[in-house]
Order: C-alpha cells, then sequence, then structure tokens
C-alpha cells in the first residue's frame, strides 16, 4: 500500500494518506492574539483548507482529537463555532482534552482523520 505526504518538511507532513484514510498533523489557527471562538474558526478553516487539498472534506470525517489549553475556560466557547461548522448527521469520533500546547498562546488544536471519498 502506498502513502502519500504532502506539505512535507523535515519534521511533519500536513497531510498524510494511506488507504483512503486521511490523516492531518495537528492545526491551529492564524492569530495566536485571538479569542478562542476567532482560534476555532481559523483551525477550522485551515482544516478544511487541508481537506479539499487532500481530496475529501468536513462531512467524511472519522475522528477528531481537540486540545483545549484550559477546558474549563475555552470548552463553551470552542463547541459554540465547532456546532455551527459540523453539518448535521455527520458528527466524527471525538474526544477532547485539556493539554499543554507548544506555544502559550493557542487555546485550541484540531487533529482530524477523515476518509477519502
Amino acid at each position: 500500500m502506498s502513502i502519500q505526504r504532502q506539505l512535507t518538511n523535515e519534521r511533519m507532513s500536513q497531510i498524510v494518506v494511506h488507504n483512503s484514510t486521511v490523516y492531518l498533523a495537528g492545526q491551529v489557527g492564524d492569530d495566536m492574539n485571538a479569542g478562542i471562538e476567532q482560534q476555532t474558526r481559523e483551525t477550522l478553516a485551515n482544516i478544511e483548507r487541508l481537506l479539499d487539498l487532500a481530496g475529501t472534506d468536513k462531512s467524511r470525517l472519522l475522528s477528531v482529537t481537540i486540545y483545549l489549553k484550559d477546558i474549563d475556560a475555552h470548552f463553551a466557547g470552542m463547541n459554540s463555532v465547532w456546532d455551527q461548522w459540523l453539518p448535521k448527521g455527520v458528527a466524527p469520533a471525538r474526544a477532547t482534552v485539556e493539554s499543554k500546547l507548544c506555544e502559550p498562546q493557542i487555546l485550541v488544536e484540531l487533529s482530524v482523520v477523515a476518509a477519502l471519498p
């Protein structure tokens, strides 16, 4: 079975495709000074862009892991954006955890797995 990697550097690939499954590296927003809602919107937009590049879309999400800097402070705000973004009837398996992230200003990071059509 072949493995395809896209947007690769010496440390990681943003997209890996294997056996009709798309794996995305953890994604964050662009404006690290923004609040949780804006960081979530930007993160989800980055995910949509990468899924499109891989040949799939958010309706084919299989699994999502959400990392929050402060789950008590950010869970509701992240979910308000998530609920608007995700189409009805296609909710993936999901886990949400609190985590120390790689930069102190990052409030949310998402890692997703999706199926190809």
